[in-house]
């Protein structure tokens, strides 16, 4: 028994670590991934307009460079999203430039 625990040993660390990291991820995907309640949606249309209105009188101008790389990586994430659904939604990663 001792030399098959041994032979095990190696495995349990790795299973360990991923159990944690899984429990992790199940954490923020609860909070995160959830859609949002009627009671944000106006916050969300509030924020909409705020945006293009910025558009519409230049005052994204004046970001600083940490405001505009941070907006740029939203906007990013929000396009990769996005073609990450149509992949799932065509079933398949065919006709796209990868």
């Amino acid at each position: 028994k001792e030399e098959r625990r041994k032979k095990m040993c190696p495995l349990n660390a790795p299973v360990t670590y991923s159990k944690s990291g899984l429990a992790t991820f199940w954490h923020y995907a609860r909070v995160e991934l959830v859609p949002p309640t009627p009671a944000e949606i106006p916050t969300a249309i509030q924020s909409l307009k705020k945006i293009v209105k910025s558009a519409q009188t230049g005052s994204f101008k004046q970001l600083t460079v940490k405001e505009a790389l941070l907006n740029g990586l939203v906007a990013t994430e929000v396009w990769i999203w996005f073609y990450v659904g149509e992949i799932i939604g065509k079933r398949g990663i065919i006709g796209y430039n990868v």
